[in-house]
């Protein structure tokens, strides 16, 4: 691969690292995602962008379905 340099102001920095930490990844995996998703236009849907987030709740799969949660709704 080939090596390019980058000035961060120091906040970015910061947000930069902790984000690494946070999901186990170098800098430069983060920078190479997050040129990747930008040069592609990154058109992902609200659930690709959640990510680990989906399905990490316990409850109902869908509450429409429920005759207790849909009782009185369009009074």
């Amino acid at each position: 691969m080939r090596t390019i340099s980058l000035k961060l102001p120091p906040d970015l920095d910061r947000r930069l690292t902790d984000l690494a930490a946070q999901r186990g990844l170098s800098r430069s995996a983060i920078l190479r995602e997050a040129l990747e998703s930008f040069a592609k236009g990154s058109a992902d849907s609200v659930t690709a962008r959640a990510g680990e987030l989906v399905g990490s709740l316990e409850g109902p799969r869908d509450l429409s379905m429920s005759a207790r949660h849909m009782r009185g709704y369009g009074r």
